[in-house]
């Protein structure tokens, strides 16, 4: 009896947590709008100062100087001098809305069982009521790449924007592409006080199981377009799209030999498109990786070295690297305590620009070069006529933790509410204890 009040008492916790601070999807946009005077970060590499930017319709269509505009045009003027427009940031490889709290199984969707698994679509399991997601939003983090987790292919990822009533609206893509977990080729073994580096026992078979399933799978999209009454396989459907392009394989690795095989693997099962998520040696065979076309995903840098004979400061560096060799890159947030830590994403950017990109690569690093390596650049990722009108506008620098503040924000268009909890909660004890209050 004991236990049934506690399930009970906990599930009314997290209902009455999951109601507390929801904002309301925002309407459809009614109004043209023009933001005038601010530096524009166009997410290209290119900044405009004393900018404006007009969009109606939820589509931008100005980008260009202030004393350019036509401000007739619009029905509304926001004045926007001494402040710093952004396209909206892209959160790729993420589990946002597919957890809420770690330590609560049943808040926690992001993985299914099984080993291969391409027709899982994460997307659908997107709960867009999180309580995370508008704290994410605060800093400029408008749209993510929703991504399972587990198994050796974990499923298939899809992209959305932070602002809708349910998945389908908040959808841009639905499949962007299939997740695979490339083997560990090694291991760490200890004895007696001394490390020794050992290939591992199963990798080999691990390897082949892969190629067996990609190369059914491929036989399988070659197979003349099958009738109505034609038995499908679900999984092999869902890996159609990786032999025509239409979708992207994400492999998952870090070491060198794991990047360096996934390369040959790609070119051997012939997939058009493929990028490395991790990553931390892509530096090192960054000259394989731009020869065949394969972008990286960039691990988290905010961690220290995965190896204690390397330099603390190199996870701050890859993008540098990366950026130096013409490697296709962004930046993405994998890792513990992933989906509430998304709303840090614009500070590692910030983070790498300190250790080498200039500040506008560093932009494009979690904006144009997301989108593209996402397949979504023809309408989102910077600030172009013709995209979505997804972009912010900050007081302050959005890449630098200490003067980031939103003061608006639009989603295709819609000004989004950007309150959260966090926000709430420093409001109701601030009126108990008399702290300043912050804006």
């Amino acid at each position: 009896m004991k236990s049934l009040h506690y399930i009970l008492a906990l599930t009314c916790c997290l209902l009455t947590w999951g109601v507390a601070a929801q904002q309301t999807p925002a309407p459809e946009q009614s109004t043209s709008i023009l933001v005038m005077g601010g530096t524009a970060h166009l997410g290209t590499g290119d900044v405009l100062k004393d900018a404006a930017i007009g969009f109606r319709n939820g589509k931008i269509d100005f980008v260009g100087f202030a004393q350019d505009a036509d401000r007739a045009r619009y029905d509304e003027v926001i004045m926007a001098h001494g402040q710093h427009v952004y396209p909206g940031f892209i959160a790729p490889n993420s589990t946002l809305g597919l957890q809420e709290i770690g330590a609560v199984r049943a808040t926690r969707d992001d993985r299914e069982t099984g080993t291969f698994k391409p027709h899982v679509r994460s997307v659908i399991a997107f709960n867009t009521d999180s309580e995370v997601t508008p704290t994410v939003r605060t800093n400029g983090v408008l749209m993510g790449q929703i991504t399972p987790r587990g198994g050796t292919i974990s499923g298939s990822s899809g992209i959305v924007h932070f602002d809708g009533w349910n998945w389908e609206d908040a959808a841009i893509r639905m499949v962007d592409g299939i997740h695979l977990n490339w083997p560990r080729t090694h291991h760490r073994h200890r004895t007696d006080g001394t490390v020794d580096i050992k290939k591992r026992k199963t990798y080999d078979q691990e390897l082949q199981e892969i190629t067996h399933f990609f190369e059914s799978a491929q036989a399988y999209a070659q197979h003349p377009k099958r009738n109505a009454t034609s038995k499908k396989d679900l999984r092999q459907e869902a890996m159609r799209g990786l032999f025509d392009g239409s979708i992207r394989l994400y492999v998952h690795a870090d070491d060198i030999r794991q990047i360096t095989e996934a390369v040959h693997f790609k070119r051997a099962i012939g997939i058009p498109e493929v990028t490395i998520v991790g990553g931390y040696d892509a530096p090192l065979v960054a000259d394989l990786l731009r020869d065949n076309g394969v972008s990286v995903m960039v691990r988290r840098v905010h961690e220290l070295p995965r190896y204690a004979e390397d330099d603390v400061s190199l996870p701050f560096r890859i993008p540098k690297q990366l950026e130096d060799e013409g490697v296709l890159y962004c930046l993405q947030n994998a890792g513990d305590m992933e989906h509430m830590g998304t709303r840090n994403l614009p500070f590692y950017a910030g983070t790498a620009h300190a250790y080498g990109l200039t500040y506008e690569q560093a932009v494009r690093s979690v904006t144009l070069n997301a989108a593209r390596i996402l397949g979504i650049d023809d309408q989102c990722g910077s600030i172009e006529t013709g995209k979505d009108a997804t972009l912010f506008i900050s007081e302050g620098d959005a890449l630098d933790m200490m003067t980031n503040r939103l003061s608006h924000a639009f989603i295709q268009g819609r000004s989004i509410d950007l309150d959260n909890r966090q926000r709430e909660l420093y409001r109701k004890y601030q009126s108990k204890y008399g702290a300043p209050l912050l804006d």
